[in-house]
């Protein structure tokens, strides 16, 4: 199977691996953190008050939040992937050269 050049790195550094792994969830749960509630909120209040709301930027928020949504989803992928690296670097045995 090939993999990609990121994947060879992170299987050859499993100390950075590990590490990164647990920068990206910390970044995924601050990413997230309350975001249904807030996106919800800002989505009723452009609906309420319409352009007024838009004009009190409502929109930009509305925007912004999406984006935070989509940036905790990529911390969150980047930590699947990092997860996998390792669970194969434990899992898999290498062999030493002797037939058995």
């Amino acid at each position: 199977m090939n993999y990609s050049r990121l994947h060879a790195i992170l299987y050859r550094h499993w100390w950075l691996t590990f590490f990164l792994m647990g920068v990206s969830f910390v970044l995924f749960g601050l990413f997230s953190l309350n975001l249904l509630h807030a996106l919800g909120a800002n989505f009723d209040f452009l609906l309420s008050y319409g352009f007024d709301a838009v004009r009190e930027g409502g929109l930009r928020q509305f925007i912004e939040l999406v984006v935070s949504g989509y940036l905790a989803a990529s911390f969150y992928v980047f930590f699947k992937v990092c997860e996998k690296v390792l669970v194969e670097r434990l899992c898999i045995v290498k062999s030493k050269g002797t037939d058995s």
